[in-house]
């Protein structure tokens, strides 16, 4: 997902050497994973936890650090003789330099409470929503309810039921490439796996999806079918190009070509970056292009989120209300509030 940003913001024309630059997208993702790693850790120790909200607190984490309504954030989250913002992902600071704009996000954060269905905080339906939610995809693999999650995720900061609905569906097909083995039979699985999920189908036309993955099989890697696809910057446009491009170019070997041509597209940041999950998720992080990934500036910090929350699922190093934390430090690092 990561490199799929990277690429795409760059339209695949990547400086030949130095590090690689990481998106606003991918900066939110990350703190949706911390986020996820603390919302576990709190339901350990209190038994009881709204994941969407402790995601909200992440990302007001992130725009403390961006300097973002930085009064109102510490005035929220601060205070108690508590350091603020905490966790070790607040000590990073590439997540803290502005990396794009994210204008719906923004707009959310500023107001009082968090979005939610019944009370969106913008109307948005732009690819944020979608991109920053992509992580959730690991705990559906892990075996949590994914889709449901990751529309309330969705929907703190965009209100577009289709940029929910699209959102919900990226979950569910992500889940289908880590659980498969071939890409195109994970896709062809996760479509069918939609027509029976009430949520992810409340916004966006399965017919739509069903059709660019037959596009992919009759006309694959072609621009102008891609173009109409994604014409733009939407949630909905990130899914159907990204499913697209990776149903179009599913070798192992063919993940940077997948990439290069997803940034091509209209909304290349935003196709790229879906394509390169769903590719990533098929075949591993070691399909990824060891170049690229060697100079990503979040490499480690990606890496080290991913092992972190596939630790706390399996292991729950701080214990729990009942349990001696085997790990002193993993509160510090992930405190459960």
């Amino acid at each position: 997902m990561a490199l799929g940003e990277t690429v795409g913001t760059a339209r695949g024309k990547l400086p030949d050497q130095g590090p690689l630059r990481a998106g606003v997208c991918t900066q939110l993702a990350c703190f949706t994973t911390e986020g996820t790693i603390r919302a576990l850790v709190r339901g350990n120790h209190k038994g009881i936890c709204h994941a969407p909200s402790v995601m909200w607190h992440a990302y007001c984490r992130w725009a403390a650090m961006q300097d973002i309504e930085r009064d109102l954030m510490e005035g929220r989250w601060g205070g108690f003789g508590r350091t603020w913002p905490d966790g070790w992902l607040a000590q990073v600071p590439v997540l803290g330099e502005r990396r794009g704009s994210a204008p719906a996000t923004v707009a959310a954060l500023s107001r009082v409470e968090q979005g939610t269905y019944d009370r969106p905080a913008t109307e948005s339906s732009g690819w944020h929503a979608l991109g920053r939610t992509l992580p959730t995809a690991a705990l559906t693999a892990l075996g949590f309810p994914g889709p449901i999650v990751s529309t309330e995720v969705a929907a703190l900061t965009h209100g577009s039921v289709e940029a929910q609905s699209a959102t919900a569906h990226a979950v569910v097909l992500l889940r289908q490439c880590l659980e498969g083995s071939r890409i195109e039979d994970s896709l062809r699985t996760g479509l069918a796996d939609l027509r029976t999920n009430e949520r992810a189908a409340g916004g966006l036309e399965q017919g739509r999806l069903d059709a660019a993955l037959q596009a992919a099989a009759d006309h694959p890697a072609d621009a102008t079918r891609l173009a109409a696809l994604a014409p733009d910057l939407t949630a909905v446009s990130a899914l159907l190009g990204g499913l697209y491009v990776a149903a179009s170019l599913p070798g192992r070997t063919q993940v940077e070509a997948a990439l290069h041509f997803a940034s091509l597209s209209p909304a290349g940041p935003s196709v790229a970056c879906v394509t390169g999950a769903l590719l990533g998720a098929a075949h591993g992080v070691e399909a990824l292009p060891v170049d690229l990934v060697s100079r990503h500036e979040l490499a480690w910090v990606l890496d080290t989120l991913a092992r972190d929350l596939v630790t706390q699922v399996k292991d729950s190093p701080s214990g729990s209300e009942y349990v001696e934390a085997w790990d002193p430090h993993w509160w510090g690092r992930y405190p459960g509030w």
